[in-house]
């Protein structure tokens, strides 16, 4: 079962890398995703780390409390 997770970071993420990215901001510091697995989890905080953007918060979040 993929898990999803609220990654949170300093600034703002354009459409155009959100899109590379595959996630959604909910606000402007927080991105939102299902994520399948530690791999593709990984690619994505390196991603991060190679946008120059300063990673404040990962963590799994709970769906019923994510607001669907």
């Amino acid at each position: 079962m993929d898990d999803e997770y609220l990654i949170r970071v300093e600034g703002r993420i354009g459409p155009r890398t959100l899109d590379e990215l595959g996630l959604e901001a909910c606000v402007e510091t927080v991105l939102r995703g299902v994520i399948p697995d530690d791999a593709a989890l990984h690619g994505v905080l390196n991603r991060i780390q190679e946008l120059g953007l300063r990673l404040v918060e990962v963590r799994r979040s709970d769906a019923d409390h994510v607001g669907r």
